[in-house]
């Protein structure tokens, strides 16, 4: 649905922390594939925005992350004593071979279909508690009340949060999503990383001081245990991982619950379609990642000089950003209305959850979490409507796409 102008010729191609941008990309993107579908910006990055192109970038083992290099080349050599960004160098996403594999190792466990599966119950057990608590107000944040708290309980459940730490969890900010846009940071909000980094660096010890005297069964015990062992985990290694996977344990689940009934309530033929077929559930999830993805791009750096990518060629070094939600609206893939929300669409295989080695972890997880809190919601709160949907409020973050709230009413 774009309501929004369409962009104007004198406009830059790719400007993502721009406000007509936040609030509505896929004019933008429509005009990038047609029009300079490997565009080089300002900064210097490559930025693919058609399927063919970010699919391979994704699979392609000629790219990888290259996080210290890449950093330094933008901020300079200083850039690696920041705390905030010294944590993300240790994150398993943002690590190439040989480290991805040991970090990704020590978790990979825990995400297994199977262990997801048998958290279901848990899941329905969070959504009902949190629908009890709000249902006789008649009234609610659907970001804040609702699809916040769900991924938030469960990934503190999975990394043996106790029940008397939460709230602060609970009401935490949700401002984080800067360290991953494309565009630089300024100092104050490099500051602000390092503040939010350091205080979670500081639960996070006490967390692993109570796991080794009280080991439990999750996942901080798990690693706490590997890095005892020494070889497996280094301690810095250990904190940013654990901060890696509480940070993206919630925010994108957080979005694509958020986006999907944005999108739907924007669509009511297929709301109403979803409430009469519940079954169509599991496709429309995939259909909301496709359609409004939490994560719009992701990006990987040349390790050798690759001839031909789309017709250009890539020196060893240069940075190619992949534009996922450009991706899914490709309409050399989904040739029927790559812009319409379409619950029945057959063969939906977004990109939304990345791909190749860094293919996200928590994916089955986070189709469990939006499916039982979406079917949920649609039953237990049946005449749901949003007080806003024509005009909500976008988080001013571009890679995570999100809403900063979504008020509604029954």
């Amino acid at each position: 649905m774009n309501e929004h102008a369409q962009p104007t010729k004198s406009e830059p191609l790719f400007n993502p922390l721009a406000p007509e941008f936040i609030r509505d990309p896929y004019p933008f993107y429509d005009r990038l594939r047609a029009t300079d579908p490997m565009h080089v910006t300002p900064f210097g990055i490559i930025v693919a925005s058609r399927h063919s192109e970010v699919s391979l970038v994704l699979r392609d083992k000629r790219f990888g992350k290259d996080y210290v290099d890449r950093t330094v080349r933008r901020y300079g050599p200083q850039i690696m004593h920041e705390p905030a960004f010294r944590s993300m160098g240790h994150w398993m996403l943002q690590a190439d071979p040989p480290d991805h594999a040991r970090l990704r190792g020590l978790v990979v466990k825990a995400f297994t279909a199977r262990r997801v599966e048998d958290m279901r119950p848990r899941i329905q057990q969070v959504v009902d508690e949190t629908i009890d608590r709000i249902i006789d107000r008649g009234h609610m944040d659907l970001i804040e009340d609702f699809a916040f708290r769900l991924p938030v309980t469960i990934i503190c459940d999975m990394l043996g949060i106790p029940e008397d730490h939460r709230e602060v969890f609970h009401t935490g900010s949700r401002n984080g999503g800067r360290l991953l846009d494309p565009v630089p940071l300024s100092p104050a909000e490099i500051k602000a990383a390092n503040d939010n980094t350091l205080n979670a660096e500081m639960y996070f010890k006490q967390l692993f001081d109570l796991r080794r005297r009280q080991p439990g069964d999750d996942l901080t015990t798990q690693l706490v245990q590997a890095e005892e062992d020494g070889s497996k985990l280094s301690n810095e290694e250990l904190t940013a991982n654990i901060i890696l996977l509480f940070g993206a344990g919630h925010e994108t689940t957080v979005n694509l619950i958020g986006n999907g009934l944005l999108a739907l309530h924007r669509n009511p033929d297929q709301l109403a379609l979803l409430k009469a077929n519940p079954s169509l559930m599991t496709n429309a999830i995939e259909e909301f990642l496709r359609y409004d993805s939490s994560v719009q791009s992701t990006g990987r750096v040349a390790l050798e000089d690759i001839d031909d990518l789309g017709g250009m060629r890539i020196p060893k070094g240069e940075m190619v950003l992949g534009l996922l939600g450009s991706a899914n609206r490709d309409p050399s893939v989904y040739p029927d209305r790559p812009d319409q929300l379409d619950i029945t669409r057959p063969n939906v295989k977004p990109l939304s959850f990345g791909g190749g080695i860094h293919f996200c972890l928590g994916a089955q997880l986070a189709r469990i979490e939006a499916e039982v809190a979406i079917t949920t919601l649609l039953r237990r709160l049946p005449d749901l409507k949003l007080d806003n949907a024509e005009n909500p409020t976008w988080r001013p973050t571009f890679v995570l796409r999100g809403l900063t709230e979504l008020p509604a009413s029954w």
